[in-house]
Protein backbone atom coordinates (compact mmCIF):
# COMPACT_ATOMS: atom_id res chain seq x y z
CA UNK A 1 0.00 0.00 0.00
CA UNK A 2 2.85 2.72 0.71
CA UNK A 3 4.33 1.80 -2.72
CA UNK A 4 1.36 2.33 -4.38
CA UNK A 5 0.91 5.88 -2.45
CA UNK A 6 4.50 6.86 -2.94
CA UNK A 7 3.63 8.18 -6.94
CA UNK A 8 0.45 10.22 -5.08
CA UNK A 9 2.64 11.75 -2.16
CA UNK A 10 5.82 12.44 -4.60
CA UNK A 11 3.45 14.70 -7.09
CA UNK A 12 2.56 16.01 -4.34
CA UNK A 13 5.58 17.35 -2.86
CA UNK A 14 6.58 18.29 -6.35
CA UNK A 15 3.01 20.68 -6.65
CA UNK A 16 4.20 22.13 -3.22
CA UNK A 17 7.55 22.81 -4.50
CA UNK A 18 5.90 24.70 -8.01
CA UNK A 19 4.15 26.66 -5.96
CA UNK A 20 6.24 27.92 -3.81
CA UNK A 21 8.56 29.06 -6.60
CA UNK A 22 5.82 30.64 -8.07
CA UNK A 23 5.05 32.40 -5.18
CA UNK A 24 8.29 33.46 -4.88
CA UNK A 25 8.72 34.66 -7.93
CA UNK A 26 5.65 36.88 -8.16
CA UNK A 27 7.04 38.21 -4.47
CA UNK A 28 10.09 39.05 -6.56
CA UNK A 29 8.50 40.74 -9.72
CA UNK A 30 6.52 43.24 -6.84
CA UNK A 31 9.73 44.34 -5.33
CA UNK A 32 11.17 45.13 -8.26
CA UNK A 33 7.53 47.24 -9.25
CA UNK A 34 7.65 48.79 -6.00
CA UNK A 35 11.39 49.63 -6.58
CA UNK A 36 11.06 50.82 -10.18
CA UNK A 37 7.91 53.15 -8.81
CA UNK A 38 10.10 54.58 -5.97
CA UNK A 39 12.90 55.33 -8.29
CA UNK A 40 10.29 56.53 -10.62
CA UNK A 41 9.07 59.52 -7.94
CA UNK A 42 12.33 60.35 -6.52
CA UNK A 43 11.94 64.58 -7.01
CA UNK A 44 14.70 66.13 -8.89
CA UNK A 45 17.57 67.56 -7.22
CA UNK A 46 16.91 71.36 -5.76
CA UNK A 47 19.14 74.07 -7.65
CA UNK A 48 19.62 76.97 -5.61
CA UNK A 49 20.25 80.39 -7.93
CA UNK A 50 21.76 82.96 -6.26
CA UNK A 51 19.57 86.21 -4.82
CA UNK A 52 19.19 89.60 -6.33
CA UNK A 53 20.02 92.34 -4.24
CA UNK A 54 17.21 92.76 -1.94
CA UNK A 55 16.50 96.25 -0.82
CA UNK A 56 16.53 96.76 2.53
CA UNK A 57 13.75 98.50 4.79
CA UNK A 58 13.39 102.22 4.66
CA UNK A 59 14.12 104.40 7.46
CA UNK A 60 10.66 106.32 6.81
CA UNK A 61 8.07 103.58 6.06
CA UNK A 62 5.07 104.48 4.23
CA UNK A 63 1.52 104.27 6.58
CA UNK A 64 -1.97 104.37 5.28
CA UNK A 65 -4.81 105.83 8.20
CA UNK A 66 -8.35 106.18 7.38
CA UNK A 67 -11.52 107.28 9.11
CA UNK A 68 -13.51 106.15 10.05
CA UNK A 69 -10.80 104.58 12.49
CA UNK A 70 -9.79 101.01 10.98
CA UNK A 71 -11.76 101.08 8.10
CA UNK A 72 -10.34 97.83 6.46
CA UNK A 73 -11.12 95.66 9.44
CA UNK A 74 -14.77 96.83 9.58
CA UNK A 75 -14.98 96.39 5.74
CA UNK A 76 -13.41 92.96 5.98
CA UNK A 77 -15.72 91.96 8.65
CA UNK A 78 -18.44 93.14 7.04
CA UNK A 79 -19.57 95.69 9.57
CA UNK A 80 -19.39 99.02 7.12
CA UNK A 81 -21.09 99.08 3.74
CA UNK A 82 -19.98 102.49 2.66
CA UNK A 83 -16.99 104.09 1.62
CA UNK A 84 -14.43 105.52 4.16
CA UNK A 85 -14.75 109.36 4.73
CA UNK A 86 -10.73 110.03 3.58
CA UNK A 87 -7.45 107.95 4.10
CA UNK A 88 -4.06 109.40 3.94
CA UNK A 89 -1.07 107.85 2.88
CA UNK A 90 2.00 109.44 4.29
CA UNK A 91 5.95 107.89 5.33
CA UNK A 92 7.23 108.02 9.07
CA UNK A 93 10.36 109.63 9.90
CA UNK A 94 11.80 108.62 13.35
CA UNK A 95 12.88 111.53 15.99
CA UNK A 96 15.66 109.49 16.88
CA UNK A 97 16.55 111.90 19.64
CA UNK A 98 17.01 114.89 16.93
CA UNK A 99 15.34 118.41 17.63
CA UNK A 100 12.29 118.26 15.27
CA UNK A 101 10.94 121.85 14.91
CA UNK A 102 13.37 124.55 13.92
CA UNK A 103 16.02 122.07 13.05
CA UNK A 104 15.41 119.07 10.88
CA UNK A 105 11.79 120.93 10.23
CA UNK A 106 12.63 124.42 9.52
CA UNK A 107 10.01 127.61 10.28
CA UNK A 108 8.40 129.12 7.70
CA UNK A 109 9.42 126.81 4.83
CA UNK A 110 7.56 124.18 2.84
CA UNK A 111 7.48 120.60 4.55
CA UNK A 112 5.37 117.79 3.01
CA UNK A 113 4.33 116.16 6.19
CA UNK A 114 6.59 113.20 6.65
CA UNK A 115 9.49 112.10 4.09
CA UNK A 116 9.98 110.69 0.76
CA UNK A 117 6.88 111.10 -1.26
CA UNK A 118 4.42 113.91 -0.58
CA UNK A 119 2.26 113.00 1.93
CA UNK A 120 -1.46 112.24 -0.31
CA UNK A 121 -5.41 112.38 0.84
CA UNK A 122 -8.32 111.06 -0.74
CA UNK A 123 -12.18 112.72 0.02
CA UNK A 124 -14.18 109.65 -0.82
CA UNK A 125 -17.21 112.25 0.49
CA UNK A 126 -18.07 116.45 -0.08
CA UNK A 127 -16.17 117.39 3.64
CA UNK A 128 -16.28 120.96 5.01
CA UNK A 129 -12.93 122.20 7.03
CA UNK A 130 -12.96 125.54 8.80
CA UNK A 131 -16.58 125.91 6.93
CA UNK A 132 -15.03 125.73 3.54
CA UNK A 133 -16.34 122.59 1.31
CA UNK A 134 -13.38 120.60 0.11
CA UNK A 135 -14.97 118.13 -3.15
CA UNK A 136 -14.52 114.54 -2.75
CA UNK A 137 -10.95 113.87 -4.83
CA UNK A 138 -7.61 113.45 -4.44
CA UNK A 139 -4.85 115.91 -3.38
CA UNK A 140 -1.35 116.16 -1.66
CA UNK A 141 -1.10 117.86 2.05
CA UNK A 142 1.56 119.92 3.37
CA UNK A 143 2.14 122.61 5.71
CA UNK A 144 4.43 125.92 6.65
CA UNK A 145 4.89 125.41 10.15
CA UNK A 146 5.52 128.11 13.05
CA UNK A 147 6.56 127.88 16.15
CA UNK A 148 2.76 128.89 17.17
CA UNK A 149 0.70 127.74 14.13
CA UNK A 150 1.09 125.38 11.58
CA UNK A 151 -0.59 126.85 7.13
CA UNK A 152 -1.73 123.13 6.33
CA UNK A 153 -2.28 123.47 2.79
CA UNK A 154 -4.51 120.90 0.21
CA UNK A 155 -2.91 120.94 -3.19
CA UNK A 156 -4.11 119.30 -6.31
CA UNK A 157 -0.20 118.53 -7.68
CA UNK A 158 -0.24 114.67 -7.26
CA UNK A 159 2.44 112.25 -8.14
CA UNK A 160 4.98 114.82 -6.91
CA UNK A 161 8.06 113.95 -5.08
CA UNK A 162 6.94 116.39 -2.04
CA UNK A 163 10.64 118.55 -2.18
CA UNK A 164 9.89 121.08 -4.96
CA UNK A 165 5.81 122.05 -4.28
CA UNK A 166 4.07 123.99 -7.03
CA UNK A 167 2.49 126.43 -4.97
CA UNK A 168 0.40 127.76 -8.25
CA UNK A 169 -1.75 124.47 -7.87
CA UNK A 170 -2.50 125.15 -4.10
CA UNK A 171 -6.49 124.60 -3.39
CA UNK A 172 -7.15 125.61 0.12
CA UNK A 173 -5.04 127.04 3.38
CA UNK A 174 -6.11 126.17 6.74
CA UNK A 175 -4.36 128.03 9.88
CA UNK A 176 -4.62 126.14 12.73
CA UNK A 177 -2.76 126.21 16.29
CA UNK A 178 -0.17 124.40 17.98
CA UNK A 179 -0.19 122.00 20.38
CA UNK A 180 2.65 121.13 23.10
CA UNK A 181 2.44 117.24 23.33
CA UNK A 182 3.49 115.87 27.46
CA UNK A 183 6.20 113.68 25.97
CA UNK A 184 7.51 113.61 22.83
CA UNK A 185 6.17 111.92 19.61
CA UNK A 186 8.88 109.24 18.45
CA UNK A 187 7.80 108.71 14.91
CA UNK A 188 5.85 111.16 13.17
CA UNK A 189 2.04 110.49 13.32
CA UNK A 190 -1.20 111.29 11.53
CA UNK A 191 -4.51 109.88 12.50
CA UNK A 192 -7.58 110.38 13.09
CA UNK A 193 -10.60 110.07 15.75
CA UNK A 194 -14.22 110.53 15.66
CA UNK A 195 -15.48 114.22 17.02
CA UNK A 196 -18.92 114.16 17.13
CA UNK A 197 -20.27 113.37 13.83
CA UNK A 198 -17.14 114.39 12.73
CA UNK A 199 -13.28 113.59 12.69
CA UNK A 200 -10.01 115.77 14.75
CA UNK A 201 -7.38 114.37 11.88
CA UNK A 202 -4.00 115.34 13.71
CA UNK A 203 -0.82 115.71 12.67
CA UNK A 204 2.36 115.13 15.61
CA UNK A 205 5.61 114.80 16.01
CA UNK A 206 8.14 115.35 18.71
CA UNK A 207 6.87 117.56 21.34
CA UNK A 208 4.24 119.44 18.95
CA UNK A 209 0.90 118.28 17.40
CA UNK A 210 -1.94 120.19 15.47
CA UNK A 211 -5.99 119.23 15.43
CA UNK A 212 -7.68 119.81 12.34
CA UNK A 213 -11.25 119.27 12.37
CA UNK A 214 -13.30 117.67 9.71
CA UNK A 215 -17.29 118.24 9.52
CA UNK A 216 -19.06 115.35 7.46
CA UNK A 217 -22.19 116.50 6.94
CA UNK A 218 -23.27 113.86 5.26
CA UNK A 219 -25.11 110.80 7.82
CA UNK A 220 -23.29 108.10 7.92
CA UNK A 221 -25.47 104.50 7.98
Amino acid sequence: MHRMMYPQIKACISFAIACCIFLNSCHSDNKAVQLADTTAKTPPPIRYEPIAAVSSLDKSPMDVIYFPPEYPKLKMLDSIKTPPVFRIFYSRPQRSGRKIFGNVVKYGEHWRLGANEATEIEFFEDVYIQQTKIPAGRYILYCIPQPAEWTIVINKDLYSWGLKIDTNKDIFKFTVPTIKTEKPIEEFTIDATQSGAGADLWIGWDDTKIVLPVEIRNPRP
